[in-house]
């Protein structure tokens, strides 16, 4: 079956760095866009990065210039590496992908705190 497993999150200063990772299996990874989302307390949750089969990217504004979504289709993981953190992007971060209907993840605790 489908599992996607997000791994990376933690406490981190602002200005800080931090890459989570989302770890594929259960479909051919090769074949699918993957995304990364994030529901902050209260909020509800949004598009941060895409990926889609071919490497193309897009993102959320808020993040554009700092947060970069990578995959390896070799490993089947997708990263999305976060810096110059700031406090509005705590949040619980999940792994996505689309096959037939949706599949998401556990979710990552980002903290970003002084």
């Amino acid at each position: 079956q489908v599992q996607l497993v997000e791994s990376g999150g933690g406490l981190v200063q602002p200005g800080g760095s931090l890459r989570l990772s989302c770890a594929a299996s259960g479909f051919t990874f090769r074949n699918n866009a993957m995304s990364w989302y994030r529901q902050a307390p209260g909020k509800e949750r949004e598009l941060v990065a895409r990926i889609d089969r071919v490497g193309g990217t897009n993102y959320a504004d808020s993040v554009k210039g700092r947060f970069t979504i990578s995959r390896d289709n070799a490993k089947k993981t997708v990263y999305l590496q976060m810096n110059s953190l700031k406090p509005e992007d705590t949040a619980v971060y999940y792994c996505r992908t689309f096959l037939l209907r949706e599949y998401w993840g556990q979710g990552t605790q980002v903290t970003v705190s002084a």
